[in-house]
């Protein structure tokens, strides 16, 4: 059985991409690191055990898109593109991290995500 967290953490990378994919658009520089970051934080973040290498590739999510945001389309556009793609790669990567190291909590399984200890790279 699949736990149900496997399905929310998908799509919280997914809204982290679409986000990536959006801007530049009506969010500021400094809204979309958070914004990228949101889905992750509301849905995941607090469902599976604490994990350093977790929290390390979340926060690389959050470097990459400072970094991408603070690249000026106007004044730099060739670096607009190489810039978005590294936050890209860094939102897969979160999405990978957790898949392969992700253990479901006791919060999450009294929600019906799955069973409290599971991995879910078992499924």
């Amino acid at each position: 059985m699949e736990a149900k967290l496997v399905s929310l953490i998908r799509a919280a990378a997914g809204a982290a991409r679409d986000r990536a994919r959006t801007h530049p658009g009506a969010l500021t520089p400094d809204q979309l690191p958070w914004a990228v970051i949101k889905a992750w934080d509301d849905d995941v973040r607090g469902h599976v055990e604490r994990d350093p290498r977790i929290e390390d590739a979340r926060d690389h999510v959050l470097i990459t898109a400072v970094d991408f945001a603070e690249t000026p389309p106007e004044t730099e556009p060739e670096r607009v593109g190489p810039a978005r793609d590294r936050l890209l790669a860094a939102i897969d990567r979160l999405e990978r991290t957790v898949l392969r190291l992700g253990i479901v909590n006791r919060r999450a399984a009294a929600l019906g995500y799955g069973e409290a200890g599971q991995r879910l790279d078992e499924g």
